[in-house]
């Protein structure tokens, strides 16, 4: 493990920093919390807040200690990886922690009903009931969308909207609509899903009153004065049309006049739009209660969010990577299969560079609480806010003849994993170019932003 690296990145989702041992049940939940969401490492001896190493007195004590912690305080049964990290005339331990298979784990002590804690952002959170379900489900490899609805019959499903929204595809039949999971069998009789009834339910809100879409349109930068609002409680592919509808109806539309041709610009970009809202459609937590897909346009920005955290599994610095994780395999299905969605984990990718084609700076991609946000912004020649290593980058690039990530690694000192991420973020912000046969070619090249 490379100590000089990670002291360069704040506290996250998979990094945090404890001055000390004298807190057991910080360190206990920090563990659980990343076995149970996508896994980190703990450094004891570094201070959180500063980054400064003060280092353990005790080393093997430690390590010994957090051992036995972790074997006493935590079930099901957790085996971390602790290693000692010498650091000049001191030593710093590291707790390496994987996604665990055998999610939930939970502190002993506060029992399985609300000892169960997951990661969001740099900050350990007690999970709920509805978050624990969905932690057994992620561990059986199953999915809430496509559980059975033992209390409906295959009536409860609109065929005709299915039939519709397929036209255009194939002709439908209701052999289909199993073969499609839209229906499933449970104990001998044809029931919907959770999926098919969210999808094409006739009375779909009546068990899920918050699948709907609230959007509004504020004046200025906060949430103030609100100037116009919908609330969307169509069928999602329908929805999803009504959503875009609403956010380019509160687009500035305008034209570049170029040498050759005029192009039509938007403030909001259309394919931006596109991806954020089906995204949010797509891999919503309908298990949720309380709140449904909220859309935000301000002068500035549009946010979309939805409930539910990132998949367990995977984290922020993953999306631009195309990394994806599918939480509703019935929906997400539908919506491939319809076009809506062209490749597993690109939505991302074109959103990205929908916003650079437009001048417009990198989204923004946000866990809070227990939603998921997408922040669009919509003023022209915005840039990432950049820190001394982004600098670093656009330096080392610049008057090159186009350099590899490795090379740029070993330029400004980062591993190539955590290069390749900040040069995919300056990429989709237009600050340098990047050429290749794709994403995963290992010979691409980055060269100064034109």
């Amino acid at each position: 493990m490379d100590l000089v690296e990670i002291l360069q990145r704040p506290e996250g989702k998979t990094l945090e920093f404890k001055r000390e041992l004298s807190s057991p049940d910080r360190v206990l939940k920090t563990i659980v919390a990343f076995a149970n969401t996508a896994g980190g490492t703990l450094l004891i001896g570094v201070e959180d807040r500063t980054r400064h190493v003060r280092g353990i007195g005790e080393p093997l004590d430690v390590e010994e200690r957090i051992a036995n912690l972790v074997s006493d305080g935590i079930a099901p049964r957790l085996v971390p990886e602790i290693e000692i990290l010498p650091w000049r005339r001191t030593s710093v331990v590291a707790v390496h922690v994987y996604p665990s298979p055998s999610r939930p784990h939970h502190l002993k002590r506060e029992g399985t009903a609300s000892g169960v804690y997951v990661r969001v952002g740099s900050t350990n959170r007690r999970a709920d009931a509805d978050l624990i379900d969905e932690l057994r489900r992620f561990s059986r490899g199953e999915a809430f969308d496509e559980q059975p609805m033992p209390d409906l019959d295959s009536e409860a499903l609109d065929f005709r909207a299915a039939s519709e929204s397929f036209a255009s595809v194939r002709a439908l039949s209701r052999r289909d609509l199993e073969t499609l999971r839209l229906l499933t069998s449970h104990q001998g009789r044809q029931v919907p899903t959770v999926g098919g009834l969210l999808l094409f339910g006739k009375h779909r809100e009546r068990d899920f009153p918050d699948a709907w879409i609230q959007a509004g349109r504020f004046a200025g930068r906060d949430k103030t004065r609100i100037v116009d609002q919908a609330e969307i409680h169509a069928l999602p592919l329908r929805a999803v049309e009504e959503a875009i509808a609403f956010i380019t109806r509160h687009s500035v539309h305008g034209a570049d006049i170029g040498p050759v041709r005029r192009v039509e610009r938007w403030s909001i970009p259309p394919a931006a739009a596109r991806e954020a809202v089906i995204n949010a459609v797509v891999h919503s937590d309908y298990a949720q209660r309380g709140a449904p897909i909220r859309i935000s346009v301000f002068d500035d920005r549009v946010e979309v969010e939805n409930p539910g955290l990132l998949p367990f599994g995977l984290t922020i610095e993953d999306l631009p990577q195309g990394v994806s994780k599918l939480r509703n395999r019935v929906i997400g299905r539908i919506f491939h299969a319809l076009g809506l969605i062209e490749q597993w984990g690109s939505g991302i990718q074109r959103m990205a560079s929908a916003c650079r084609d437009a001048g417009l700076a990198v989204p923004v991609f946000e866990e809070l609480a227990t939603r998921f946000r997408v922040t669009i912004f919509t003023e022209r020649g915005t840039r990432p806010v950049r820190d001394k290593r982004d600098e670093a980058i656009l330096a080392c690039i610049s008057g090159s003849a186009g350099l590899l990530t490795n090379e740029i690694a070993a330029a400004i000192g980062l591993s190539a994993r955590a290069t390749r991420t900040r040069l995919a973020r300056l990429a989709a912000g237009g600050l340098l170019r990047e050429i290749g046969t794709g994403p995963q070619d290992p010979r691409r090249r980055y060269f100064p932003a034109e």
